[in-house]
């Protein structure tokens, strides 16, 4: 046959199966490989057909035009596995673990610390993910197992997800991997719903040396396909899916997709008025390269096939099947192309958590999801880890252990989530998420931060607990008792708001064995909320204060217009993604500079991030232009071209120490108020402390107690900087002769307690503790290191930390000391593309 012949073949398969899809007729193999090949105008006709299959379904479903969600946190039970897939980044080896001080499984107390958090944000899924029998590999494993009495892995999943409904009610998704039947037998009272993805049928990838899954004994597809079998046989509601573009063939996937729908149908079931099957959603997730694996090379999947496979799911699963594409692994303007490809689920998305599997790539937030679902036609609702057709059918589909808990949970007449009050002035996540936060980049310092501080420090006045002087906090008042430090802990990784201000205090002032106890919390915290990676933004500085509107600027550290569009130039030429300009104008310049100086640089590089204007800035331009009016200052910033804003510009949240060592700062409550209005006005923000010089440790505590209670009510704030006070006029500890390093250490691991949940990243200010300090702190709960701070060669002086540069490079090879990714990030936390 011709290579014309073959076209015209080929050609006439697609027509064929075009014409199948859109008439809804049953596709076979043939068919799927036919649309999956498909460009063009062919590939528009399949998308409408998918988008027609889904409508019809929702519509089918009582619940037209909705997309879903499940609002979940991620538990990574343990990242051990017999497998060795050459795409993950998730599973460790125990030497592995040893190096970054994490244990072989989470605690049950982790666990539940997590989840509580998450429960105080509405989550109500519990992913448990973990590798595949580690216990088989690792002599680690089942040391860890038979010391505390668990036969297996399964086992213990078992075990942790009754503990997760039992104290918390939530509900247990469980992604444990290969199962048994007897497994899955077993596992069923404990969650209403587990799964696993089959991600391809091609037994080439499992067979030849080389490929993606060889080495890996539970990749064999026929092992995958078994365990979908038993699971309907279980009737066990089971999410599954496929992996786009880890070298697979166009008739693998087609193969994988038929097989799926297969497995479905054989074990479908008569209820509510049609054949249902035990697959209750089919996950078409594309490929994404990661450092460090075999694949790091490997092309990221192609966005054209990856959307015709999900349409060709869709047409193949048909109208009641739920399609679920993972957001977070599709940049937000794919959206549309996805959704029109019939998809209806953004699967698991948490407020609170990283995507573990997927660290470089963070979930967007909640209330942005909602957004663009809404711009797209659709309403985003949440969900259960069950679906509402298995909710309805609580007794073909769930063992009668969950019976009650799922109730507990669901909408009786939609069968979807209960709706969840927000906290007052939420913004629709609670707090914001951590790792994808629309925010201001870090800064480590701050043009009018470089003041004289007192020397010494008066003594604590009574504490207070966040309802003021002498009222009660929303735990019972307790003393601080050393012995009871593993307690306090507990309470603290569960829920910050869980302790008073004495118990905070004694954190912070803690030494030894309890400092070291605080530290290891810390870190676990971080470690299972925002994840393991290390965050650097490749920015540069600009200070305001030397602009000038001479023609000419004369004094190394002066700029003009034409300087600063030069100075982005240049940032983003040396691969600056961000460009941080603060610092008041004087008052000879015109206030309308603030904007001249937005509109110079956004014009020179538009695609460069401009974090610009401290609340003291802003502050002064509304003030000196727009007639006192915050807002209309910061619609005009907006429209200039800035993107987010510093939150630096104060050193406590208390007036008497601003009188007393930084008395031409904003007043505390002018500063409260600027940076709620650009929160409101939709600017995200750093947020810090300046401490070690008069400042109590109430004081400290009260400052960390306001900044959450302005992110309760507004959502702005994408980190937290505890930023030492440098020199021999600071450095004051709050215990006399603690090293100067467990001073950092006790402010870095109580902020990230204390806002854990609520602000996600701790910064560490490397130009204040140097960068070994730095690589210690990270150990005690921070997670990212703020901007490389790139002099430039435009102006160098003109940035107020000209002198101190932390090239990526030397930022990764600091972090792979820890044994932890880096990863460059932008402003807003989103992955910058290097990593390590």
């Amino acid at each position: 046959m011709t290579l014309l012949e073959t076209a015209d073949v080929q050609q006439a398969a697609l027509a064929e199966a075009l014409r199948r899809a859109h008439a809804g007729e049953r596709l076979d193999v043939d068919d799927a490989t036919a649309l999956l090949g498909a460009s063009g105008d062919d590939m528009e006709s399949i998308l409408d057909a998918a988008s027609a299959v889904r409508d019809a379904g929702l519509a089918a479903s009582g619940r037209p035009g909705v997309i879903t969600y499940s609002r979940k946190v991620f538990v990574p039970l343990t990242t051990l596995c017999r497998d060795r897939c050459h795409y993950c980044v998730f599973v460790d080896t125990p030497g592995q673990l040893l190096k970054k001080r994490k244990p072989a499984f989470m605690s049950p107390e982790q666990v539940l610390a997590v989840v509580r958090q998450g429960q105080a944000m509405g989550c109500k899924e519990a992913l448990l993910t973990l590798g595949d029998r580690p216990e088989d590999r690792w002599p680690e494993a089942r040391a860890w197992l038979d010391e505390h009495g668990f036969a297996s892995t399964l086992d213990y999943v078992a075990h942790v997800a009754r503990l997760i409904t039992a104290e918390t009610g939530m509900l247990a998704h469980l992604n444990p991997g290969v199962m048994t039947a007897d497994e899955l037998a077993m596992l069923r009272p404990t969650a209403p719903s587990m799964g696993m993805m089959l991600e391809t049928t091609s037994r080439e990838l499992f067979e030849v040396p080389g490929r993606v899954h060889y080495g890996s004994p539970d990749k064999d597809p026929a092992v995958r396909l078994a365990v979908l079998d038993d699971a309907g046989r279980a009737r066990v509601p089971f999410t599954t899916g496929i992996l786009v573009g880890i070298g697979e063939t166009i008739r693998d996937r087609a193969e994988s997709l038929i097989a799926i729908r297969d497995a479905h149908e054989r074990h479908a079931v008569e209820g509510q008025g049609r054949r249902q099957g035990h697959v209750q959603e089919v996950i078409v997730q594309n490929f994404r390269a990661k450092p460090q694996t075999a694949m790091q090379s490997a092309p990221d999947a192609d966005t054209r096939e990856y959307a015709v496979a999900v349409a060709v799911a869709r047409l193949a699963m048909g109208p009641d099947m739920r399609i679920q594409v993972p957001p977070n692994l599709s940049d937000p303007a794919e959206f549309a192309l996805l959704v029109r490809a019939g998809a209806d689920d953004w699967g698991g998305v948490s407020p609170l958590t990283a995507d573990h599997v997927n660290p470089e790539r963070p979930w967007p937030h909640l209330d942005d999801l909602a957004r663009r679902t809404a711009e797209l036609g659709f309403e985003l609702r949440e969900r259960l880890t069950a679906h509402p057709e298995f909710v309805h059918a609580a007794e073909t589909w769930l063992d009668p252990a969950m019976r009650g808990p799922v109730a507990a949970l669901a909408d009786p007449e939609t069968g979807l989530a209960r709706e969840w009050s927000q906290p007052a002035g939420s913004d629709g996540d609670g707090a914001r998420n951590g790792d994808e936060a629309v925010a201001g980049s870090p800064r480590a310092g701050d043009p009018e931060d470089h003041n004289s501080c007192s020397d010494t420090t008066p003594a604590d006045p009574a504490p207070r607990n966040s309802a003021g002087a002498g009222g009660p906090s929303g735990a019972a008042r307790r003393s601080y008792d050393p012995s009871g430090t593993r307690s306090t802990l507990e309470r603290a990784a569960a829920d910050p708001r869980d302790l008073d201000d004495t118990e905070w205090v004694g954190l912070l002032r803690a030494t030894g064995d309890e400092l070291e106890a605080l530290v290891a919390t810390a870190d676990d915290v971080r470690r299972y909320t925002v994840g393991e990676a290390v965050t650097l933004v490749v920015n540069r500085n600009l200070t305001s204060t030397g602009f000038t509107t001479a023609d000419v600027a004369t004094g190394p550290d002066a700029f003009t217009l034409e300087d600063a569009a030069a100075i982005a130039r240049d940032a983003a030429d040396l691969g600056a993604t961000e460009l941080c300009v603060q610092g008041r104008l004087p008052e000879t310049v015109e206030a309308s500079a603030y904007l001249e100086i937005a509109r110079a640089i956004t014009a020179a590089t538009p695609r460069l991030h401009l974090h610009a204007y401290r609340p003291q800035d802003v502050v002064d331009l509304a003030d000196r232009g727009f007639a006192g009016s915050l807002e209309a200052a910061l619609a005009a910033l907006r429209d200039a071209g800035v993107d987010t804003v510093p939150g630096t510009g104060v050193k406590v949240l208390s007036e008497r120490v601003r009188a007393l060592v930084a008395p031409g700062d904003l007043e505390i409550d002018r500063w409260v108020d600027a940076i709620t209005a650009a929160h409101r006005a939709g600017f995200r923000s750093t947020s810090v402390l300046f401490y070690g010089h008069v400042e109590t440790a109430v004081e400290r505590v009260a400052h960390l107690r306001r900044l959450r209670e302005i992110q309760d009510a507004t959502g702005g704030f994408t980190e937290f900087v505890p930023i030492p006070l440098p020199g021999p006029a600071g450095g004051v500890p709050l215990v006399a002769d603690r090293r100067d390093i467990d001073e950092h250490r006790a402010m870095v691991a109580v902020s990230r307690l204390m806002l854990s949940g609520s602000i996600p990243h701790i910064q560490i200010p490397w130009t204040r503790v140097g960068r070994t300090a730095a690589a210690t702190l990270l150990q005690a709960g921070g997670d990212d290191l703020g901007g490389a701070l790139l002099d430039g060669r435009v102006k160098p002086e003109a940035g107020i930390e000209f002198g101190q540069e932390l090239p990526a490079t030397d930022a990764a090879a600091l972090t792979a000391r820890l044994f932890r990714p880096f990863r460059l990030r932008t402003t807003d936390y989103r992955d910058a593309g290097g990593r390590s």
